[in-house]
């Protein structure tokens, strides 16, 4: 079964995702220096990307 052309992507037109994955979240946090080591990876704060 075929996908329907308009959902196909013209290759990831590079637009800014509004949200991030938990690791993006966790990276984002330590470069911001809100991120103590040892803290669990869950419950995390809202973050908006750069």
């Amino acid at each position: 079964m075929s996908q329907h052309r308009s959902l196909k992507t013209a290759g990831s037109v590079g637009t800014k995702r509004s949200v991030l994955k938990r690791g993006e979240r966790i990276k984002l946090l330590k470069s911001r220096g809100v991120w103590k080591e040892g803290r669990l990876p869950t419950s995390l704060p809202k973050t908006k990307p750069d």
